[in-house]
């Protein structure tokens, strides 16, 4: 089966760094799209960002300018860059992908378990 595996999470302070990875593996046609989700304590889940394997990429404002998402070049891999992190981005990070499983198929929607990100001093 198709698994995502998130990686790179943990405890940061405020201005510090981290990158999120998160591979996909298994059997399937393609992958149409990748992203990171967000969700902290008594909110929703929320988008981060997202890459096709176009490159075509989308950042959400409130961590426009400090967050970057990538992908790597076998199309099976997204990052999450976070920089100047702020205690405000403490979640859950999911990620999420958009996934044909074989030619003509319609996609499925594949989640992570989540790895937590948490910015204090």
């Amino acid at each position: 089966q198709v698994r995502l595996v998130e990686s790179g999470g943990g405890l940061v302070q405020p201005g510090g760094s981290l990158r999120l990875s998160c591979a996909v593996s298994g059997s399937f046609f393609a992958i149409d799209t990748m992203g990171w989700y967000r969700q902290a304590p008594g909110r929703q889940r929320d988008l981060v960002a997202t890459v096709s394997s176009g490159g075509r990429t989308s950042i959400t404002e409130s961590v426009k300018g400090r967050f970057t998402i990538s992908i790597d070049n076998a199309k099976t891999t997204v990052y999450l860059q976070m920089n100047s992190l702020k205690p405000e981005d403490t979640a859950v990070y999911y990620c999420n992908a958009e996934i044909y499983p074989a030619p003509f198929r319609p996609r499925n929607n594949y989640w992570g378990e989540g790895t937590l990100v948490t910015v204090s001093s």
